[in-house]
């Protein structure tokens, strides 16, 4: 992370990095939204995104994200290219502040995939929210049969913590998780 820059007021928040920009959704981007989480790959790879994703869905889910931040219930950014402005995917902290904890989440576009922008981008959420929120640990999880994911976080540094037979349901069937998880301390 290069550059912070904050108003909670007006959920202004920006990340940079070296080839990103993480910055709040807006609903002008609620159609790249939908066409890039939209893709079946990305819903089949992901706990939470559906498919398929239906118009007005992504306006909804942008829609709540300046109260969840307002609240310190979440951070979710929208994640662009710099060089270009364009959108590829998302980065989220879901924050139990109470406890100095957050959750990692992330998901990039189909197009985008294999090219280290998961990583950069979480990397990036991951410093904010030691350095800036306080936080003393940062968990994240991934389908068992999602590796790639689990690459992501152990390039983070994060470390195994655990793997949790048919933990969730997706589209009927019972899957795996995998658990990562990383302290202030390990970095």
């Amino acid at each position: 992370m290069k550059k912070t820059e904050q108003n909670q007021e007006d959920f202004n928040l920006v990340l940079k990095s070296e080839r990103l920009i993480l910055r709040p959704f807006t609903p002008a981007v609620a159609a790249d939204v939908q066409r890039l989480a939209g893709d079946r790959a990305i819903a089949d790879t992901t706990e939470r995104i559906p498919h398929p994703y239906e118009t007005g869905m992504a306006e909804a889910w942008i829609a709540t994200h300046a109260p969840r931040f307002a609240n310190r219930q979440a951070l979710e950014m929208a994640v662009v290219l710099k060089n270009t402005n364009q959108l590829i995917g998302a980065v989220a902290l879901t924050l139990a502040m109470a406890h100095r904890r957050g959750v990692l989440g992330y998901w990039i576009g189909l197009p985008f995939w294999g090219q280290g922008y998961a990583t950069e981008a979480a990397r990036a959420m991951l410093n904010y929210g030691f350095h800036e929120l306080g936080l003393q640990r940062i968990q994240a999880q991934h389908l068992s049969r999602n590796p790639a994911s689990g690459k992501v976080m152990q390039k983070l540094g994060m470390k195994h913590e655990g793997h949790l037979r048919a933990h969730v349901l997706k589209w009927g069937v019972s899957e795996d998780v995998d658990v990562y998880g990383i302290l202030r301390d390990d970095q």
